[in-house]
C-alpha cells in the first residue's frame, strides 16, 4: 500500500505565540520573538539572548494533578498536539489505533537539571521519585499517547535538530506502509536551563545581538523552545470524514554527512533534499519555496545556499528562500516542526514568512532570501529543511492542495 498523505491538523508553542493563529500571525508581519534572555539574573551567563515563550503559564494550561509528571517539553508538544488535533477535527474516538512520533533533541532537561540542583547544590540525599518518568526522552511521547488517547505506535525520534523533520517523516511512512491511517507528529524542546545554556555557550555558536540568517553581520544563533506539531492521514482517508486538507506531504527525503559532528556539508545536504523530490517524483524546478535550516551560523547558511544551488542548478536563482528562525529563534528538536507549520501555511495562503534582521547577503549566501517583509505570492510546492548536528538530514516536500 502507498497511499498519499495530507496535512490537515497544525499546533504551535513558541516564542511567537501559545497557538497556531498567534505563530503565523508574528511570521506574516516579520516580528521577532527573540529578546533579553529572562529568569538568569546573576547567574553567570554569557548568553543574551533567546526566543522564550514567557507567557506561557503550566498551571492555566493543565491540571494540578498532572503538572509533577510533566516536564516542561512535554507540556509543549500536549498543547501543540491538542491544537493539532482539534483543527483537524479528531477526538479520542478517532485516535484508537493512531499513530504518535516525537522528536527531540534534549528531552526534559528541566527535569534534570531540578535533580541535579537538589542532589548537587542544596545537598538533598534523593531524588524525586517522577524524575525518571518526567525526564526521559519519550516522556513526551507517553504523555501525548495517554492523555490523548492515541493506542497505535508511539516513539520518540531524538536526532539533534533534525528531530522533528525525522518524526514527521516516520510518522508519514507509516501510514503509506498501511500501518496507520492517521497520526500526530512532530517536535518539542525546552533548552533554556542553566546547565544547557553554559554548554551551549561553550560552543562558541550563540548571537550576542540577533539572529541574521544569511546576512554578511550574521554572528551566530539565537536558540528558542516550543513544539510544532502537525496531523497526517491518509488521503483516501480525510477525504472518507470530509476533512479540510491543508497540504500534502508528497515526499520525505533523509541523509548522512558521516563526516564531522559539527561542521555541516553540502554534499550530505544536496542528498537529503534530492532524496526527498525524488520521494515525491517532482522535478527540482516545480519547486517554489525553500524553508531553509537557516541557522545564522557562518557555516550553516553558506553551505545551505551551495547545497540548494546544486540541487537545483539555474533554478536556484528562482527560489524564494528564507529563515523562520530568525523569529522563532532556533527550537532545537522542535525547529522542524515549527517550520513545517510555517510551510503548510505558506502554500495555504500564499504568503513566504521573510527572513528578518536581514543587512546584506554574506559571502557564498546569494540567493533571494526574502528579505525582511513577508512576501504575497501563490506557490505550489516548497520544501523545509533540517540539517543537525552530527551530519543528521531531513528534508520534506509539501505540495498545495
Amino acid at each position: 500500500m502507498n497511499d498519499r498523505v495530507v496535512v490537515t491538523g497544525l499546533g504551535s508553542v513558541s516564542a511567537l505565540g501559545l497557538n497556531t493563529d498567534q505563530f503565523w500571525s508574528a511570521l506574516k508581519e516579520g516580528r521577532s520573538g527573540i529578546s533579553s534572555l529572562q529568569g538568569f539574573d546573576d547567574s553567570g551567563l554569557k548568553v543574551a539572548l533567546g526566543a522564550q515563550a514567557n507567557g506561557f503559564d503550566p498551571s492555566s494550561c493543565f491540571f494540578a494533578r498532572d503538572l509533577p509528571i510533566l516536564d516542561r517539553y512535554s507540556q509543549f508538544a500536549l498543547m501543540a498536539c491538542q491544537e493539532a488535533l482539534a483543527q483537524a477535527g479528531l477526538d479520542e474516538t478517532a485516535l484508537d489505533g493512531a499513530a504518535a512520533v516525537i522528536g527531540t533533541g534534549c528531552g526534559g532537561k528541566e527535569t534534570d537539571e531540578a535533580t541535579y540542583d537538589q542532589l548537587y547544590r542544596q545537598g538533598k540525599s534523593r531524588a524525586h521519585p517522577f524524575t525518571i518518568p518526567k525526564g526521559m526522552p519519550s516522556a513526551a511521547a507517553s504523555q501525548v499517547s495517554m492523555q490523548l488517547a492515541i493506542t497505535g505506535p508511539v516513539f520518540t525520534v531524538s536526532s539533534a535538530c533534525s528531530s522533528a523533520n525525522h518524526a514527521i517523516a516516520q510518522a508519514a511512512l507509516l501510514i503509506r506502509a498501511g500501518v496507520v491511517q492517521v497520526a500526530v507528529a512532530g517536535g518539542t524542546d525546552a533548552p533554556f536551563t542553566y546547565g544547557l545554556l553554559k554548554a551551549w555557550e561553550a560552543l562558541r555558536v550563540l548571537s550576542k545581538d540577533n539572529c541574521r540568517p544569511f546576512s554578511a553581520d550574521r554572528s551566530g544563533l539565537v536558540l528558542g523552545e516550543g513544539a510544532g506539531m502537525v496531523v497526517l492521514e491518509s488521503e483516501q482517508h480525510a477525504r472518507s470524514r470530509g476533512a479540510t486538507m491543508l497540504a500534502r506531504l508528497a515526499g520525505s527525503g533523509m541523509s548522512s554527512d558521516a563526516g564531522h559532528i559539527t561542521d555541516p556539508s553540502a554534499a550530505g545536504a544536496a542528498r537529503a533534499i534530492q532524496a526527498a523530490l525524488k520521494d515525491a517524483a517532482m522535478d527540482p524546478q516545480a519547486v517554489d519555496y525553500v524553508n531553509a535550516h537557516g541557522t545564522g551560523t557562518l557555516a550553516n547558511d553558506r553551505t545551505e545556499t551551495e547545497a540548494i544551488h546544486r540541487v537545483f542548478g539555474s533554478h536556484a536563482a528562482r527560489l524564494m528562500v528564507s529563515s523562520t528562525k530568525s523569529m522563532h529563534g532556533h527550537a532545537l528538536g522542535a525547529s522542524g516542526g515549527l517550520e513545517f507549520v510555517a510551510t503548510v501555511l505558506a502554500l495555504r495562503d500564499g504568503v513566504i514568512p521573510p527572513t528578518i534582521n536581514f543587512t546584506r547577503p554574506g559571502e557564498g549566501c546569494d540567493l533571494d532570501y526574502v528579505p525582511n517583509t513577508a512576501r504575497e505570492k501563490r506557490i505550489q510546492a516548497a520544501i523545509s529543511n533540517s540539517f543537525a548536528f552530527g551530519g543528521l538530514n531531513a528534508v520534506q516536500v509539501l505540495q498545495a492542495v
